[in-house]
Parts: structure tokens; sequence; C-alpha cells
């Protein structure tokens, strides 16, 4: 138990903390979207099993979090699937609720927390494993605690935003655009534009922070402009079908 008197641990530990409260936010926004839909007795189910899932997928990515920094394309594809799931937030498919099940909602809705979560994960794992190795032989269980502190956070924070968003649907399409302003981030810090000397044939991407913003400013634009494109052809149809 010495290493509870290391400066070092409680400093990683610090670390891990600020990470989860920066970062945890955004997968937060995603599990309330996901979940707003769900009857209320449903909703807790959704959020926790959603961020169970979402937690055993950190711990993978965890052990192979300096191996996916490295992997090409990873953050793109990533990127193009935050575009989608918030455009689908936007733009929800219409499907008749006579016929669903209450549990395949449920199970939907957990499916997105995942995917979402998974996504979106990558700079957090990354970011807790680097911040863990300061604690030397003690980075596993630090790891651990790092996951377990982020529990009640996405927890605790999506059943908030839940409750705002019945209050302020708004909350809805600045949390879509939230996600396509992640993606544009995380598109240009993939290692095949951030090191474009190892991939010779890729187009150079000038790495600033005036690029990072403007293609995060992008990516918001893109999913509010797809968005409501396609709430907009749904009401068109639908005005022309009742015509």
């Amino acid at each position: 138990m010495d290493f509870l008197a290391s400066p070092e641990f409680w400093l990683a530990l610090g670390q891990i903390i600020i990470i989860d409260i920066l970062l945890g936010g955004d997968n937060a926004v995603v599990i309330a979207l996901a979940c707003r839909k769900l009857p209320p007795a449903q909703r807790t189910k959704g959020i926790i099993w959603g961020t169970a899932g979402a937690i055993i997928l950190r711990v993978i990515l965890i052990a192979f979090a300096m191996t996916l920094l490295a992997l090409p394309f990873l953050k793109f594809v990533g990127a193009l699937l935050l575009v989608w799931i918030g455009v689908k937030l936007l733009a929800p498919d219409e499907d008749g609720h006579g016929d669903v099940q209450g549990s395949d909602k449920l199970l939907a809705a957990i499916k997105t927390i995942i995917v979402a979560d998974l996504v979106m994960s990558v700079d957090n794992v990354i970011a807790i494993a680097g911040a863990a190795q300061n604690a030397g032989e003690h980075s596993f269980l630090l790891v651990v605690l790092g996951l377990l502190i982020s529990i009640p956070i996405i927890v605790w924070g999506s059943q908030l935003v839940i409750k705002l968003m019945e209050r302020f649907p708004l909350i809805i399409t600045l949390g879509g655009m939230l996600l396509g302003w992640i993606a544009g981030g995380m598109l240009v810090t993939d290692p095949v534009f951030a090191n474009p000397d190892k991939w010779q044939w890729m187009f150079k991407m000038p790495q600033s922070d005036v690029v990072k913003y403007g293609a995060s400013v992008a990516g918001a634009l893109i999913v509010l402009a797809v968005g409501k494109f396609i709430v907009s052809r749904r009401t068109t149809g639908g005005d022309a079908a009742h015509g």
C-alpha cells in the first residue's frame, strides 16, 4: 500500500478524473439522445446496460490503446460513424410504434450507446492509458479506477441531459451537431493525415488548431444540414401523400 503515499499515483489519478469529466460529457449526451424516446421505466435500464457495454469495450480498447493510436484510418472511419449517428439523432427513422416491442426499442438504444461510445472513447481511452503510465507498476489499478470513476459521471450526466432535453428540445439539435464537431476533429488527427510522411500517397493536411477547429465546425454544419434536409424531405413527402 506504499503506492498510496506516492505523489505520482495521486497526480495520475487526478489527471484521469479530469479526463473523464472533460470527455465523459460527450458520451453522456449520446446516451441521453439514444434513450430519450424510451418509456421512463426503460430509460434507466437503457442507460445502465448501454454504459455497462461501453465500459467493457473500454477495457478492451485500453489494452490495445497504443496500437489503436497508430492504426491508419481508425479515426477517419470513426468520424464517418459519428456523422451518421449525429444525422440519425436529428432525423430518426419514423417506424410505426404499434408493432414495435419495448424490448426492441431498448436493445436499439443500447446498441446506439455502445457503438457511439466505442467510436468516441478512442481519445478518452488513450488519454487514460497515457496518464496511468505515470504510475509505473500500478498503472492497471489506475486504469480500473479511471473506468469506475467514469461510470457515475456518464450515468448521472445522461440522466440530467434527458431531463433538460424534455424541457429544451433544441438540445437534441445541439447534441447532433456536437457529434459532427467531434467527428471533424477526429478526422483531421488520423495518423494518415497527422503523419503524412509515412503515407506518401495521402493528401498532406496541415496540422494546426485552425485546421482542426475548421474541420470541427464543418462536421457540425454537415450533420445539421443533412439532418434538416432529411426531415424536410420527409415533411414534404408526407404533405404530398396527404394532399
